[in-house]
């Protein structure tokens, strides 16, 4: 009795209960390939990471418009606080402009020795109070006339002057800082016409004569 040789045509042996295709071997994926399942992972990644660049990209625009509206409050409540001492600053103006009257009355009162007993103390309480609201006096005699602060009422020449110069004041010129709210009145004095070359010719003589004279030729 002979053996008989398998043939390559022989199946091999399948477990019972198993199909055929279990029996054959899989195919290796190629080479490269990203399995199923961590491509949807990185589908998934991607997706989170253009979300988070949205939000950010939001977050900026948000926190830039919130820094605009901040620079835009704070230039309002500037504004708000110089216009509210503009108006105050007015206020004071126009109500220290009509108490100028009263306070020339008290000033001519104190001139001529009127400015006693009890309507003294009225008069300097209301100086006093006038002067915490700001309210400046100014006009001396003797200083320079500055036509910005000063209005000239009256015109003369003097021989010892050498500029225009306030001779008198008619009436105080009063500021609050450095705001003029009434120039103060003055009479001014220029030089004598010629005055200035007389003493030019003076000084000159004087000179020579210290130094003993012109020299002869």
């Amino acid at each position: 009795m002979t053996e008989e040789t398998p043939g390559f045509d022989e199946k091999p042996d399948v477990p019972s209960g198993a199909t055929p295709e279990d029996a054959e071997p899989k195919a290796a994926p190629p080479e490269g390939a990203v399995p199923a399942g961590d491509a949807a992972t990185a589908a998934q990644t991607a997706g989170l990471t253009a979300q988070l660049d949205q939000v950010r990209t939001a977050l900026g625009e948000r926190t830039a418009d919130l820094q605009r509206l901040q620079a835009e409050y704070q230039n309002y409540r500037r504004r708000v606080e110089r216009d509210r001492i503009a108006v105050k600053e007015i206020a004071i103006a126009n109500l220290l402009t009509e108490l100028l009257p009263t306070l020339d009355d008290i000033g001519r009162a104190r001139e001529h020795g009127e400015l006693v007993g009890g309507f003294k103390s009225v008069a300097e309480s209301l100086e006093t109070v006038a002067a915490k609201m700001g309210l400046q006096q100014f006009g001396k005699e003797g200083e320079p006339f500055d036509p910005t602060i000063h209005e000239a009422l009256m015109h003369s020449y003097a021989p010892d002057v050498t500029e225009t110069t306030c001779v008198a004041i008619l009436q105080p010129g009063y500021r609050i800082g450095e705001r003029t709210i009434r120039p103060a009145r003055v009479a001014v004095a220029e030089p004598q016409p010629g005055a200035q070359t007389v003493k030019a010719d003076e000084a000159e003589a004087a000179d020579d004569k210290e130094s003993g004279g012109p020299e002869e030729g």
